[in-house]
């Protein structure tokens, strides 16, 4: 995937892909992999990549993004029918399909889109025209599923977007939008893309297939959960005196990039001020330094996280995103200590709560009191180890980019050993208490706070460490639920035959049973069963795969290990 391109909306590239013939279908990826090296130039709302020294591909995007075939021109002598086309559109991002405005209906989501309930008052269900969609998505994402990153090259993934494009138009909204995550995180992982991290494809995979699974027989709310909404509806909210928290960059595989400032009323609800569009690492940390768009105020997301705001006419998300309407008016306000009222109640709120509310689905931030002390060697690199009231905290990077701050503000941290800090982290659901450390106290200075991703530390501004005690750091034994933990994450890269292998499988389920997780068990020799089963005819050749019931297996797993993953956080937070 190329930033530099403008993105594409899922039904071009998988018209033009679709427009292919088998012979060049065979031959996308290999044009991709070219096309990924030429040189790309900007002319306005036209981007140009040189084939070769005679020949261009052009995109046109005059509203940001290309939405129609016919924007994608090539000047080599078999277009349109040629390569180049379908190979730009696959390198480009994949754009978001336009939606409606807020509050607004979308007018492709016709009668059918909308399902009513029956005349006999049974509860709404969804409609043949949305089960289809569904099953749709399903079967592409169970492909991509089964042929692992390696094999879900442009074809399978213009598949995946096909039917997400589908899928948008009946209505599901949710199942379009993850479908789109998983086509982005398959070609960050196949480009070799540092943002790129397998569990969150994992996470993406697990979502699509679990909501078109359910889809078909939900009703009620339930239904409407799962269908999704286009946009996001903003509802009044008076007049807020917020006072702000800490900022942090937004930088994804998607090709967009920003900042996010976290503020608090006086009550502790918090509200969050967003600058993220397309752009790399350069926007993620600049963007901290342009003013918020919110009302005629002047504030840049660095000086709100340390000020407050005044507004007026406000409108906010159910997630708690500010609006920016015309109605909206704010003005610089003075802001809080995190060491006194009103955003010191946020740190006076048990930690058992905070987690609580954290797994049950509300906002995942974690407002602790910790005591650094030391370091833990991780797969992942090191990561900070911290005492919280009495437990063994790891907090790591929240971003890995090497233009971002997070892991060398890590490092110098450990320098602040028997340091008493107050931070703000985000949950990372672990057999053993576990987040990322998003802003802090500066060790040295005190009433300074520390934005861990755009705040660069300096060695001199940190305390002398006292000598390290002896012996090293405990580090908590994982669940043996990583052997299936394991497996799940390893399907996604290596696809159906990577499970279907023997190996340790028989090893494995028998560790499980004996740590008391028979289901972790029987569901790990489930999915080998369902990779390894392939029948032959009366001749001896293999008989198609069943993507579904491999799905099924695949997806019973990961779900479990992903609640086990919840079950096992709470305990090990609450000692």
């Amino acid at each position: 995937m190329n930033p530099q391109l403008p993105p594409v909306a899922p039904a071009v590239t998988a018209q033009l892909v679709e427009a292919l013939s088998p012979r060049l279908r065979k031959r996308l990826d290999a044009g991709i992999a070219k096309l990924a090296d030429r040189p790309v130039a900007r002319d306005g709302d036209t981007v140009r990549i040189a084939v070769d020294d005679g020949t261009d591909v052009e995109l046109h995007a005059p509203d940001g993004a290309v939405r129609h075939p016919d924007a994608v021109r090539c000047g080599c002598l078999l277009a349109p029918d040629c390569l180049h086309r379908a190979a730009a559109a696959s390198l480009a991002p994949v754009a978001q399909d336009a939606g409606p405005a807020a509050g607004q209906e979308d007018p492709a989501a016709g009668p059918a889109a909308r399902p009513a309930a029956s005349a006999a008052g049974d509860p709404e269900a969804a409609t043949p025209e949305q089960c289809a969609a569904a099953r749709a998505v399903h079967a592409a994402a169970s492909a991509a599923l089964e042929a692992g990153t390696d094999g879900a090259g442009a074809v399978l993934q213009a598949e995946l977007l096909r039917a997400a494009h589908t899928a948008r138009l009946a209505g599901l909204h949710r199942a379009a939008a993850t479908a789109v995550s998983v086509v982005t995180a398959l070609r960050a992982a196949r480009a070799a893309d540092p943002s790129y991290r397998l569990p969150g494809l994992v996470a993406a995979l697990r979502e699509v297939l679990s909501v078109t699974h359910r889809l078909p027989h939900a009703h009620g709310a339930e239904l409407a959960a799962l269908r999704g909404t286009a946009r996001q509806p903003y509802r009044p909210d008076g007049s807020l005196r917020l006072y702000g928290l800490f900022s942090e960059p937004v930088l994804t595989a998607s090709g967009h990039a920003g900042a996010v400032t976290w503020t608090a009323d006086a009550e502790g609800r918090l509200y969050q001020v967003s600058d993220v569009a397309p752009g790399g690492a350069g926007r993620a940390l600049g963007a901290a330094d342009r003013a918020v768009r919110i009302g005629d105020t002047v504030l840049t997301h660095r000086e709100l996280a340390r000020a407050g705001l005044a507004v007026s006419g406000a409108t906010v998300s159910p997630t708690g995103r500010l609006g920016a309407g015309a109605g909206v008016r704010a003005v610089r306000a003075s802001g809080a200590d995190w060491r006194a009222e009103p955003v010191a109640r946020l740190w006076a709120q048990p930690v058992p709560e905070q987690l609580a509310r954290a797994l049950e689905g509300g906002h995942d931030l974690l407002f602790l009191d910790i005591t650094v002390t030391g370091t833990v060697a991780e797969a992942g690199g090191d990561c900070l180890l911290a005492d919280c009231a009495g437990l063994p905290l790891r907090l790591t990077a929240a971003h890995d980019h090497p233009a971002l701050p997070h892991r060398e503000n890590l490092r110098l941290l450990a320098a602040a050993r028997g340091t008493r800090l107050r931070i703000i982290a985000r949950l990372t659901p672990a057999p053993h208490p576990r987040a990322r450390l998003l802003a802090t106290e500066h060790p040295a200075q005190p009433g300074t706070r520390v934005d861990i991703g755009l705040d660069r530390l300096q060695r001199a501004d940190l305390p002398t460490a006292p000598p390290a005690a002896s012996g090293a750091s405990p580090v908590p034994d994982e669940a043996p639920v990583h052997l299936l933990r394991r497996r799940v994450h390893q399907t996604v890269s290596g696809g159906r035959p990577l499970p279907a292998l023997p190996g340790d499988t028989r090893a494995d389920a028998r560790r499980l049973r004996h740590h008391g997780l028979p289901t972790a068990a029987d569901l790990l020799t489930h999915l080998h069963s369902a990779a390894a089963d392939r029948t032959h005819d009366v001749f001896g050749r293999l008989n198609p795969t069943d993507p579904a019931r491999f799905a099924r297996a695949w997806l019973a797993a990961a779900h479990y290990t992903e609640e086990l993953d919840r079950a096992l956080c709470a305990a090990a937070w609450s000692g």
